[in-house]
C-alpha cells in the first residue's frame, strides 16, 4: 500500500470508496469540514520546536476560505438578480411596452415573460425579446 503526502496532507489510494467501473466526480470545491481536515493535520505535523513555520500555510487557507465565500456570495447575488429581472418583467405583462431593436423602435403589449433559456425575455405581439432591449412601459392603452 502506497501513500504519499503533500504539504503534511496524506493521500491513501487504497482508501478510495469508488467501486470499480464506476466514475468518480471530484469535488469542485473544499467545504469547511476539509478546511478542518486539512488544519488538523498540518497542526499534526507541524514541528514543535518551529511553530512559526507553517503560519503562511494557515494565512493561505484562510485566504482560500475567505475566496470561498466571497465566490458563493456572488452566486447569490446573482442569483437575486436573476430573480428581480423576472419579477421586473412580469410585472410588464399587460401594459404595452417600447423596445430598442436592431430594426428600430417596436411597440406592443407584453403577452408573457418566459426565462427557459437562462435570460429573461418578454413576449410582445409573438416575438421574443431581451428584457433588456424595453426601454419604455406605460399602461395598456384604454379598449373603446
Amino acid at each position: 500500500m502506497s501513500t504519499s503526502a503533500i504539504s503534511g496532507v496524506a493521500f491513501n489510494p487504497a482508501s478510495s470508496t469508488t467501486q470499480p467501473g464506476s466514475m468518480r466526480t471530484p469535488q469542485k470545491a473544499l467545504g469547511q469540514e476539509d478546511f478542518l481536515k486539512l488544519l488538523t493535520v498540518q497542526l499534526q505535523s507541524q514541528d514543535p520546536m518551529k511553530p512559526m513555520e507553517d503560519t503562511s500555510f494557515m494565512a493561505q487557507m484562510a485566504q482560500f476560505s475567505a475566496l470561498q465565500q466571497s465566490s458563493e456570495m456572488a452566486q447569490d447575488i446573482s442569483s437575486l438578480h436573476d430573480d428581480f429581472a423576472l419579477q421586473s418583467a412580469a410585472g410588464m405583462i399587460g401594459r404595452q411596452v417600447t423596445l430598442n431593436t436592431t430594426n428600430g423602435l417596436v411597440t406592443g403589449l407584453v403577452q408573457s415573460v418566459d426565462s427557459s433559456t437562462g435570460s429573461v425575455n418578454v413576449n410582445v405581439d409573438g416575438t421574443a425579446y431581451p428584457l433588456s432591449k424595453v426601454v419604455g412601459v406605460a399602461p395598456a392603452p384604454a379598449s373603446r
